[in-house]
This record gives C-alpha cells, structure tokens and sequence, in this order.
C-alpha cells in the first residue's frame, strides 16, 4: 500500500483556550499544522458534527442540552477544567462526529485517525478531567447500534483510566472497553471496564509493552471485535507532565507499531482519536504525529521509517 494516511479533521476542533485554562485546545491546532507539513501523505477528510440524538443515546438529555447551549453549571465546569463557551460547544459535537467518521473510512482503509478525541473521562450528566462528550462512547454505541459493525472494541492506552467510557459502555450489547494505565493516577476511583490493566508507577517500556500483549491479545482473541476505537494517549512518556510511567518515545513509537500490527494481522480496521498529552503544546503535539505514523506504519498503510 502507498503511504497515503487517513485523517479526519473539522475547523471546530481549534478553538481559543478559555481564561485560566490548564488545557490549551492549541494542541489540536499544532497537530493539524504538523500534519499538514507532511504534504500529500495526509488524505484529509472532513467529519460531520454527531447528531444529537446520537449524544443522548450515550448522555443524559439533560447534560447535553447545557453543553450545546452552553449553560453548563459551574461545578461541572469545575470538573471539565474549563469553560463550555458557544465555540467549545460546537467542538464537543464536532469531536465525536470526527471519530466516527474515522471508524468509517477505517473500514474502507484499514486504518484512519481522528486529530482530537479520545475524551474518556466524560460520564453520563458531566464531563470530567478535560472531557466534555465522550466521543468514544458515542461512536462505538452507534457503529454497533446502526448495524455498521457488529461488535466494538475500545482499546484505551492513556496513562489515565479511561472511566467514563467503562461506565458509559457496561452492559451494552457488542461493546468492549480494555483499558491499561498507571493505577495511582486520576482517576482516584477508577470504573470497570471489560478488562482493567492497572500498572505501577514508574513501568518503563519493556514490562509495558509484555503486559499489554498478554492482556489485549487474550481479550480480542475472545471477544472478537469487528472494528477496534484506539485512544492513542501519548501521556505514559516519562516525561509527560500528568503521567507516573516511564515509557521512551521509542517506546511509544513500539506499542503504536504493535497495535497497528495486531489489527492488520487480525483483519480488523482500526480508528485512533489522540488522547492525552501534557507538557510543552509543540513537543506533545509531535508526539500525537509520531503516534499517527506509527499505527499506519504498524497497518502497512505508511511506509517504515
């Protein structure tokens, strides 16, 4: 296959970081700057904003009518770590419209990313921890709940516990949640997902990478997922600034390869939404590319470097 990457973008995801903000959207923006430096080797797409219905299949009705009209109350802002304005309104519907659309050309392609998401910690009534909708949760009911895939597996690999995608999934029909973390981290009470790996502080890249093969592998192997979600968090680097794990970038670059290969050596498309990532905006977003690169590489859709 040529080198050609899949990747699915809206102009909503960039938008102005609100006032005092610990999480600064710039991330996303410097990930479509760097993207759009490699040239005719991204095939752009362009997702449509999830219908609401769609976000209330997954949250409650109540939730997402404050968000899109951006009245959330401010101890649920409190929890988000920012301000839902009218533009941060229109990027939580945008977002979960973008991992979608990438399940849906991952199904054509094999494999496709989406520039944001990954919005894991977002619950039923609040978001939570930088998540406003999750558009994990949303997009794997509804590929499964249309008959577009039969079964869903989310693979969540940021050093956070992917909570509220677990709670928001539990008991659903066709739907799996895997998540591998640093135990220690936030969040302090952690959900259930299909299977929990928790790790550790301090893991580094090869006891890792062995427990995410003995671990993942068993579970696709018996649920056997039609398409696989990767929540691709770039936040167990030793360096990250919100991480307690000690994964090299090269490390990184490994379990990114790794995942890719699985899925093509099982069949199985793959969509990937970037996750976590925290320290200097220019170096972690180099971090989300070398990510992107690494499952197409791992799919056979991006030449090895």
């Amino acid at each position: 296959m040529g080198g050609v990457i899949p990747v699915i973008h809206h102009p909503h995801y960039v938008a102005e970081s609100p006032p005092g903000s610990r999480y600064r959207w710039g991330k996303n923006g410097l990930v479509r700057d760097l993207l759009l430096g490699m040239g005719p080797a991204i095939d752009w797409h362009e997702g449509e904003p999830m219908p609401r219905n769609w976000i209330e299949a997954v949250h409650d009705d109540s939730y997402v009518a404050e968000v899109i009209e951006a009245r959330v109350p401010p101890a649920k802002e409190r929890r988000i770590g920012f301000a839902v304005t009218p533009p941060m309104a229109l990027r939580a519907v945008a977002v979960p419209g973008g991992t979608y659309a990438a399940a849906r050309v991952a199904m054509e392609r094999g494999y496709a990313a989406n520039t944001a998401g990954g919005s894991h910690h977002a619950l039923a009534d609040t978001g939570a921890g930088y998540c406003v909708f999750n558009d994990l949760a949303i997009a794997a009911h509804r590929l499964v709940d249309e008959g577009t895939c039969e079964r869903v597996l989310v693979i969540d690999v940021d050093v956070h516990q992917g909570d509220g995608t677990a709670s928001l999934l539990a008991g659903r029909t066709g739907l799996a949640t895997y998540s591998i973390h640093a135990e220690k981290n936030f969040p302090a009470r952690k959900a259930r997902s299909t299977l929990d790996v928790g790790l550790p502080d301090g893991v580094g890249d090869d006891e890792y990478l062995s427990t995410l093969a003995a671990t993942l592998v068993p579970l696709i192997d018996s649920f056997a997922p039609s398409l696989l979600l990767y929540q691709a968090g770039v936040d167990p680097f030793a360096d990250d600034r919100l991480g307690r794990l000690s994964l090299t970038k090269a490390g990184l670059n490994e379990r990114d390869r790794w995942i890719g290969q699985l899925a093509r050596t099982r069949g199985l498309p793959i969509a990937s939404a970037l996750g976590g990532g925290y320290g200097d905006l220019l170096e972690v977003a180099h971090r989300h590319i070398a990510s992107i690169v690494a499952v197409a590489q791992g799919t056979g859709i991006a030449a090895q470097a």
